[in-house]
């Protein structure tokens, strides 16, 4: 007999979580890692804007430490309405937007807002964390594989089959793990599908999209965000965006984040956060509503800071190049948005020091063991087994690693046969 309710008897653990055990243990050893697991930023490569973190100070000083309001301080909130018209041109008012503690428990909320017991939950994979929201909405995931040719982004014609039968289609772009964007030309005709299915619908309950842009703001080169009202204003009642600062601003720990769509939505997600609390803290809203306000201050600390990321992505990216020419069997996509690259480690087979890598866990284990190099493979976010992909995270990387990552890496790729 189950000791605990049968959700909690079956939430899987994470991956990444795992790895980051092993990953820990072998820094406490003394070993050389080189630890690009993360989608996080290490504070003292990446801190925080300086009059962010100053007007954070500041608040707390002006006692600003009581409740805030349930759904966000009215000054962010109106902040936000501002921010998203001047640089998305998406109009929603400042009551359309809810603030909580981060993205996690407003997606959180969304899924449980959406999604009744038994009912299908729509996503592509790799994607960070679909199948536990689904889970924990008690819905029934379905997987989408998606495929390197189309920069694992989903497309209209696969997603179009699953329409009739699901309640929530969950997006995310740019991508965790990958890095990779949506298209105007690929984004457009999904939207386009979900509208058609919602007239089909009448007044049958709609299929809602979920678009998780939480990385929007860090793009390179001459990639360009796109979201779904934008393209097909008509799918605006069914979007819910989930947006925040945890990643333009390399304020992961500082906790603010906010979604906004349809206000019957947003008030039931309200609702359910009420219930558990999940507000972030009253002196970082006030603060992220005087920086936000800042369009100058904001947009010099976003150049330098996506410089910073780019080069880094750049680097890995170039390095992995280098490999591929030399007649290894990796490769790389392109760096288009977030902190992420996306690399290939096709050695399944392959032998060091006679021992035979049978798997992608073999591979990970021989990366992590004899390069010291921790990135994490796409099977940890829904992708088969046998995928060679990893996701490679730049927010704690020097410069300098990269030179020395790769150093490393082509010694021993040299000693496989």
């Amino acid at each position: 007999m189950s000791a605990l309710s049968a959700m909690a008897e079956n939430l899987k653990g994470s991956e990444i979580i795992k790895l980051a055990g092993e990953i820990k243990e072998k820094i406490a050893n003394g070993d050389t890692i080189y630890n690009f697991t993360i989608g996080d930023f290490d504070p003292n490569i990446f801190p925080i804007p300086s009059a962010y973190q100053d007007a954070i100070i500041n608040a707390y000083k002006a006692g600003e430490t009581n409740y805030p309001a349930a759904n966000g301080i009215a000054e962010l909130r109106k902040v936000l309405a501002q921010f998203i018209a001047e640089e998305q041109g998406l109009n929603y008012s400042a009551e359309e937007f809810l603030v909580a503690g981060g993205a996690r428990p407003l997606i959180y909320a969304a899924y449980q807002a959406v999604v009744d017991r038994g009912e299908k939950v729509l996503f592509p994979v790799p994607s960070w964390n679909n199948n536990h929201y689904t889970h924990l909405a008690h819905g029934q995931q379905i997987f989408l594989q998606t495929t390197p040719e189309n920069n694992f982004m989903p497309t209209a014609n696969e997603i179009k089959p699953y329409l009739s039968e699901i309640g929530l289609l969950a997006l995310c772009s740019p991508l965790n793990p990958t890095g990779t964007v949506f298209t105007a030309e690929d984004l457009k005709p999904i939207c386009e599908a979900i509208v058609e299915e919602n007239k089909r619908r009448g007044d049958q309950k709609p299929v809602y999209l979920l678009y998780d842009q939480i990385y929007w703001q860090i793009t390179h080169g001459s990639t360009k965000h796109v979201d779904p009202v934008s393209l097909c204003p008509e799918i605006k009642p069914y979007t819910i965006y989930i947006d925040g600062l945890s990643k333009s601003l390399a304020a992961t720990g500082v906790r603010v984040g906010w979604a906004f769509g349809p206000k019957k939505l947003i008030n039931a997600m309200k609702s359910i956060l009420g219930h558990i609390g999940a507000w972030a803290p009253k002196a970082e809203q006030v603060a992220s509503a005087k920086y936000l306000a800042q369009k100058e201050e904001v947009n010099v600390f976003l150049n330098a800071f996506k410089q910073e990321i780019n080069n880094r992505l750049k680097g890995f990216y170039e390095g992995m190049q280098d490999l591929k020419e030399a007649g290894y069997p990796v490769d790389a996509i392109a760096p288009q948005a977030a902190i992420y690259l996306t690399i290939k480690f096709d050695l399944v087979g392959k032998s060091f020091n006679g021992e035979k890598l049978n798997d992608m866990k073999d591979v990970t284990s021989f990366l992590l063991n004899e390069v010291g190099l921790a990135i994490v493979p796409f099977y940890a976010f829904g992708a088969p087994d046998t995928s060679p992909w990893f996701r490679l995270s730049v927010g704690t990387s020097t410069m300098d690693d990269i030179d020395a990552c790769f150093k490393k890496l082509n010694r021993v790729l040299a000693e496989l046969s």
